[in-house]
């Protein structure tokens, strides 16, 4: 795991009172965290995830993972680094759950 994605895991997603995959396998892909229970993936992008071709390929990825079912979430990087909070705010509002459930795990 990035950086990031260690401080998303092991300061927010690791205390949320659903099971959260690391590193999955769905279909061709290996997703950075998958929430099976509520059909979402969360994809950490670097700064390799800028350039035109790696966002098309983004892009035909996240169709594909939709077509299956899933919801994917992207964040950069940056957002990870610089709007933690607001990251986890969103997730959580998409799994609908509130900050009291996941700081009462803790």
């Amino acid at each position: 795991m990035t950086a990031e994605e260690k401080h998303l895991w092991y300061d927010f997603l690791k205390h949320i009172p659903l099971t959260v995959n690391r590193q999955k396998n769905i279909g061709n892909y290996i997703v950075d965290f998958f929430i099976s229970g509520k059909g979402i993936v969360i994809e950490i992008d670097g700064i390799q995830h800028g350039t035109d071709e790696s966002k098309a390929a983004d892009a035909t990825r996240d169709r594909e993972l939709e077509m299956l079912g899933f919801k994917v979430l992207r964040f950069t990087n940056s957002d990870v680094n610089k709007n933690f909070n607001t990251v986890c705010n969103c997730i959580l509002e998409e799994l609908g759950l509130k900050a009291d459930d996941v700081v009462n795990r803790k």
